[in-house]
C-alpha cells in the first residue's frame, strides 16, 4: 500500500482546509440559512476511517438502523460517530470510542491524521466535528446491530468520479428537498452533512 498517501494527507490536513467553498459543492439547496450554528448546539464526532483493501485505501461508511424513532438520520448513510459524552477527554477521543462502538475497529489500531471543517446539522442542533484515519491493515469489522444495519466499504476513488455523483429530489419524512446533491454508494444515495464532509476530503484528496 502506499504509505506516502497517508503521510501526504498528513501533512495537508495541518494545513488551511478547503472549508465551506467545498463543503457547499454537495449541500442541499437553500441550506444556508440552516447553517448559523444555534447557542445551545450539541457536539457530536465522527471519523472518516481509511484502510488498505486490494491495493487502494478505503473509507468505511455505515448505513444507520432504521428503528429509532428519535434518530432524526435513521436509515440513512453516514460516518460512524455520535454525540460527545462527560467520559470523552476531547473530540478525537469521541469520534474513536464511538466508531469503536458502532464498527468495532479499537482505538488502539487508528492512526488519526487530522480533522475537517466541522458541519452544523440543524435538523439535530449538532455541530459534527469531522476526523480521519487510518489503519495499517484491513480492519476485523463488528457492526453493532441497533445502530448499524450494514458497513459498506468504498474506495476512496470512487468519490471523485462524475458518474457517482447526482442531484434527486430526497424525501425526509414528510419533506422533499428538490434538487439534492448526492454520491451514489452501489445504489444508496449520500447527502446531506457526511456529503459534505466527503466533499472537502474528496477537493483535499484532488490536491495531492
Amino acid at each position: 500500500m502506499d504509505v506516502k498517501f497517508i503521510q501526504n494527507l498528513e501533512k495537508r490536513l495541518y494545513q488551511d482546509l478547503p472549508g465551506e467553498e467545498y463543503q457547499n459543492l454537495m449541500a442541499p439547496k437553500g441550506s444556508e440559512k440552516y447553517r448559523i450554528i444555534s447557542p445551545d448546539h450539541k457536539v457530536a464526532c465522527v471519523l472518516a476511517l481509511l484502510f488498505p483493501k486490494d491495493n487502494e485505501w478505503h473509507i468505511s461508511l455505515i448505513e444507520r438502523a432504521s428503528h429509532h424513532p428519535e434518530d432524526k438520520h435513521a436509515g440513512q448513510i453516514s460516518f460512524p460517530g455520535g454525540k460527545l459524552d462527560a467520559s470523552d477527554y476531547s473530540y478525537e477521543d469521541c469520534a474513536l470510542r464511538e466508531t469503536y462502538e458502532e464498527i468495532g475497529v479499537p482505538p488502539d489500531n487508528v492512526g488519526i491524521l487530522g480533522s475537517l471543517t466541522p458541519v452544523f446539522v440543524y435538523v439535530s442542533n449538532f455541530l459534527v466535528h469531522p476526523y480521519v484515519g487510518f489503519t495499517t491493515e484491513y480492519p476485523r469489522f463488528n457492526k453493532q446491530d441497533t445502530e448499524v444495519k450494514n458497513i459498506i466499504e468504498v474506495p476512496v476513488s470512487h468519490f471523485s468520479k462524475s458518474k457517482n455523483k447526482g442531484t434527486a429530489d430526497i424525501q425526509v419524512r414528510d419533506i422533499v428537498l428538490p434538487d439534492t446533491p448526492y454520491y451514489d454508494i452501489y445504489g444508496y444515495k449520500l447527502w446531506g452533512a457526511t456529503a459534505m464532509i466527503i466533499s472537502e476530503l474528496e477537493q483535499i484528496l484532488k490536491e495531492d
